[in-house]
């Protein structure tokens, strides 16, 4: 099928022009069956995409208050990856940013009675990218920051089939969290308590669990809840990397570490790694040794 032609529950679908895109960034609007009305998504679409191989997919959530341009327009993901993949550290891989379905300060891509944020993401965006690019793989990775951290562990536990890796930056890692940065908490609350806890899925899913990698700065107002989710893996023995690095909650620390998401990415592209790899994961200190020292949990 041409990739142009899309099916009806996606119609109308608005797509920039290709002479007027910029570094490789695309826009795309399309009707969202599960937002019940419009949907946006950025594109890093790698010129290598053209020729005839199969490509990862990196699925990159926003922030509170964001939206589906801030990790091209602020975070720089698509310079991090080109530098990357013309280093040959990478391969060529297709990041697709989508809105959050932008309600309120922020949707927690959490399901609804009227609007199903999960399923806009799960369903709607990955089908779209299927149908655009028949050419890319079933290698779909997970990443995020803040609220999009939440959404990737959240989303990546509760369908670990889907996708081929998470890796979440300075990511909100309980509901509860969310009152630090949205006025208002009702729709969030709304959701059952296991529903939203991305621990309960981490934990259901456990022997499903694709490879996963968390970090967060010194300097950030989460990194306790980050680490109250480590200590909480390592007691239920989930395989994970945690990192603490220098730095706080914002673009200068995101823009640093996606491209420790897209290494990591890469390393599980291509193949499912065996339950023994996913065990040899560790927490992990990249910062002074003092807190090394005071931090050190094993």
């Amino acid at each position: 099928m041409n990739p142009l032609v899309f099916p009806a529950r996606f119609s109308p679908v608005e797509i920039s022009e290709g002479a007027l895109e910029h570094e490789h960034i695309r826009h795309v609007t399309l009707y969202s069956p599960a937002l019940r009305g419009r949907g946006d998504v950025s594109l890093f679409v790698p010129p290598a995409i053209e020729r005839p191989r199969r490509i990862p997919v990196v699925l990159l959530l926003h922030g509170v208050c964001g939206s589906h341009w801030a990790w091209f327009q602020k975070g720089a993901a698509h310079r991090t990856a080109q530098a990357l993949i013309a280093e040959g550290r990478i391969r060529p891989m297709l990041i697709a940013s989508p809105s959050d379905g932008m309600r309120g300060d922020g949707t927690g891509y959490l399901p609804g009675p009227e609007m199903d944020f999960e399923r806009w993401i799960c369903e709607d965006v990955v089908g779209l990218i299927t149908q655009m690019f028949p050419q890319v793989s079933t290698d779909f990775f997970l990443g995020g920051l803040s609220m999009g951290g939440y959404g990737a562990l959240r989303l990546g536990a509760k369908y670990p089939q889907r996708f081929r890796g998470i890796s979440a930056h300075s990511a909100i890692t309980a509901a509860g969290q969310f009152v630090q940065f949205v006025r208002d908490m009702s729709a969030i609350e709304a959701v059952d308590e296991h529903e939203r806890d991305p621990l309960y899925w981490l934990d259901r899913h456990r022997m499903q669990l694709p490879p996963l990698r968390f970090d967060c700065g010194l300097d950030d107002a989460l990194l306790e809840n980050n680490r109250e989710l480590h200590r909480a893996l390592m007691e239920k023995a989930i395989p994970h990397t945690f990192e603490i690095f220098p730095g706080g909650h914002d673009w200068l620390y995101w823009q640093q570490h996606f491209r420790d998401s897209l290494l990591f990415f890469e390393k599980f592209a291509g193949r499912k790694p065996p339950r023994a790899e996913l065990m040899a994961m560790e927490y992990r200190i990249a910062s002074t040794g003092a807190e090394t020292s005071a931090v050190a949990l094993r």
